[in-house]
């Protein structure tokens, strides 16, 4: 646990360095804000760098081997799954909610507009085809360099070390809890949830624990069956560069603890059912298939 120990002061201490030093610099309105976040999602891969030659543990096994034999629906899902569940919990939204489903795309349409560029419906609809397709087919691969910044240090160190000591279940609630609180001061700036609600920011870093949880658990599902961090990094990618298409139709007020986009209860409805499931399965594993349950990572040495 001393190398756990390592890593998350190291993870915790560099990010939230640099996110307090942005909120003090005008947070979401800084002009570097999309480098900076960038750059702090390469923060957990660079604190296993950190950590591996501070323990002298070495850098045996990152995680980044592809496995593909036999896992190639595993990369599927990575690839496709975040896309068509966030697709799901908008139409489940847009159902209960249809007094905020634009099917012209008014609002998008008046930022185009502002921009001088054509706003006909045709050109509209060319625009989310166009934006749609990229979304959901080229994110994985786009975002992959950012993700796996991310999930190298999530997926691929800090979940094999909790699976060490702890049940596959335990590590997967104990990691996906850390990596919401890891968003803190972020989401004290507003990200997802915005600053004008009740208990603001505590209500939001709940929820946004809450919504790493579920997602948490569907990542680690696919790192545990490859042995490999890849198809989890795929479908962080998928998430980020899919996740904001549910804006292209919404008008009117909303809550971001609802929905359309996935972090409200009913726009991630479809990630809160496959993290369910994700977690029964891997809970469904027998004590003693615990080292191949500890895919990414080797024994502490």
């Amino acid at each position: 646990m001393k190398r756990l120990g390592v890593f998350l002061g190291i993870v915790f201490v560099l990010t939230w360095s640099v996110e307090f030093t942005l909120m003090a610099n005008g947070g979401y309105s800084n002009p570097y804000l999309t480098l900076i976040l960038a750059g702090v999602m390469l923060i957990p891969a660079i604190s296993v760098i950190l950590t591996r030659l501070i323990t002298k543990e070495g850098f045996k096994e990152f995680g980044l081997k592809p496995h593909f034999k036999g896992h190639i629906r595993f990369y599927l899902m990575g690839w496709f799954g975040p896309s068509l569940l966030i697709i799901l919990g908008a139409v489940c939204y847009y159902l209960i909610f249809p007094a905020n489903f634009d099917p012209t795309m008014s609002n998008l349409a008046e930022l185009y507009k502002a921009k001088g560029v054509d706003t006909t419906a045709s050109m509209m609809s060319t625009i989310f085809i166009a934006q749609f397709a990229a979304g959901m087919l080229l994110s994985p691969v786009l975002n992959i360099i950012p993700t796996l910044g991310e999930e190298i240090g999530w997926r691929g160190y800090l979940l094999p070390k909790l699976m060490e000591r702890f049940s596959a279940r335990t590590s997967i609630v104990i990691s996906g809890a850390i990596w919401g609180l890891w968003h803190a001061p972020i989401i004290a700036m507003g990200h997802n949830y915005g600053t004008g609600y009740p208990f603001f920011p505590w209500g939001g870093i709940l929820a946004m624990i809450a919504f790493c949880l579920f997602i948490g658990s569907f990542f680690s599902y696919l790192a545990i069956r490859t042995k490999s961090v890849l198809p989890a990094a795929m479908a962080h990618g998928s998430l980020n560069g899919f996740v904001g298409i549910t804006a292209f139709f919404t008008i009117g007020e909303t809550s971001p603890f609802i929905g359309p986009m996935a972090t409200g209860i009913i726009g991630g409805i479809g990630f809160i059912i496959v993290g369910t499931i994700c977690f029964v399965l891997i809970g469904r594993q027998r004590s003693t298939e615990k080292e191949d349950l500890n895919p990414v990572s080797e024994k502490t040495q």
